[in-house]
């Protein structure tokens, strides 16, 4: 077990790595474990345009393939709002605007299970 949890945190260092090399804005990790049941972390990111988001999101699928994980990305026909799932990691990619609306970080946060990266 905590190997798996040593490889999750280097995965988590790397997408946000990643995300921070592509200039994603707001980066923030949230621990979901315990209240979520299809993942155990959310990375949630803002990109300033849909480029931007497009380039976010391969930039987290490469990050994943480095880690011999298969990255499956959705809603890129609406390119407001991507969720790339990678297992336990889930990476939630937003508009501003989009991201303002939706408020995921409040609904699924703690104090203590919040952290943010930029």
């Amino acid at each position: 077990m905590k190997n798996e949890q040593q490889s999750l945190e280097q995965i988590i260092a790397s997408v946000v790595s990643a995300l921070e090399d592509r200039k994603a804005q707001d980066i923030l990790v949230m621990d979901v474990r315990g209240r979520c049941a299809f993942a155990d972390h959310f990375i949630i990111a803002s990109a300033r345009s849909d480029r931007q988001l497009k380039a976010l999101a391969e930039a987290v699928s490469e990050a994943a393939h480095k880690h011999e994980l298969s990255a499956r990305v959705e809603g890129l026909e609406a390119m407001e709002w991507l969720l790339v799932d990678l297992g336990d990691l889930i990476v939630h990619l937003f508009l501003p605007e989009v991201r303002e609306s939706f408020q995921l970080e409040h609904l699924w946060r703690t104090p203590d299970q919040i952290k943010s990266v930029s």
